[in-house]
């Protein structure tokens, strides 16, 4: 399938910014803290303008899949997954392969990443260069919400809601048609996922390496899913049994102590 690459400038990509989890990385979201947030908001444009010297990248690459139970099958390549173990009474467990159907379907796959120029690795003002940091967490997300906002809406990518009249806050909202769960996102929750999908996208192609337990360098990158279905939305795994992680290792061909740093925090 076509790969597809797109290049965002920071002045592009500043209507996208979710303000709200820069303000929470810098403990400043409280209504009592306005003032505060005001300014640090005001200092991160500031960078903006200043024309931040980065390169922002998009890969974007739609799949033929099926689902096979918990599993979504991507070619020949089998894409195991979670299921939530502890719902409400009233609701069904999910996985994301609820979102795929079992007989014919498409899913999309996505990464995007913020590189800084070597100018801006060796800032002598360290609030200037954790700010500018924390600008690049933002810009790697924006980068994500636009590139989704072109994967529903353009035919060439996938066009699957090409009369979406959605504003840039409903999309931040997540008001929109489909999601996109990254790597490390509630639903999602295997880091060691983003192995499986560099396999069938190449990360490289934007730049992105990753480390041997499967982080992504530069640090500011997104990489993750796209699901189309009218239905889908995000959830939370959340804790999962024994049996459930060893069906998991066994879906996944690896040993359950290859698997166990990953899902740490869904461990009961």
């Amino acid at each position: 399938m076509r790969k597809h690459i797109r290049t965002y400038t920071p002045k592009e990509l500043l209507p996208y910014i979710d303000w709200s989890y820069l303000l929470h990385a810098w403990g400043v979201n409280g209504s009592d803290k306005q003032s505060e947030a005001r300014q640090i908001k005001a200092e991160a444009e500031a960078l903006l303008d200043e024309d931040c010297s980065c390169d922002i990248k998009a890969l974007f690459c739609l799949h033929e899949a099926h689902s096979d139970g918990d599993n979504i099958i991507v070619g020949e390549q089998s894409i195991p997954l979670l299921r939530q173990q502890h719902t409400k009474a009233d609701k069904p467990n999910l996985c994301l392969s609820d979102f795929i159907s079992p007989v014919h379907d498409h899913i999309g796959f996505f990464a995007t990443s913020v590189h800084p120029h070597d100018t801006d690795k060796n800032c002598s003002d360290p609030y200037k260069q954790l700010l500018t940091d924390t600008m690049y967490d933002r810009l790697a997300e924006a980068a994500a919400t636009l590139l989704h906002r072109e994967v529903r809406t353009n035919k060439e990518l996938w066009g699957y809601n090409a009369n979406e009249q959605l504003s840039i806050p409903d999309m931040i909202g997540e008001k929109q048609q489909g999601i996109r769960p990254a790597i490390g996102y509630p639903s999602l929750p295997d880091q060691s996922i983003i192995f499986l999908i560099d396999s069938l996208i190449d990360l490289s192609l934007i730049g992105i390496e990753l480390t041997d337990n499967g982080a992504m360098y530069p640090h500011a990158s997104v990489c993750g899913l796209m699901f189309a279905h009218p239905a889908a939305h995000y959830f939370s795994i959340g804790k999962i049994s024994k049996e459930q992680i060893t069906d998991y290792a066994q879906r996944r061909g690896m040993p359950i102590e290859q698997l166990m740093p990953y899902l740490v925090k869904n461990i009961q």
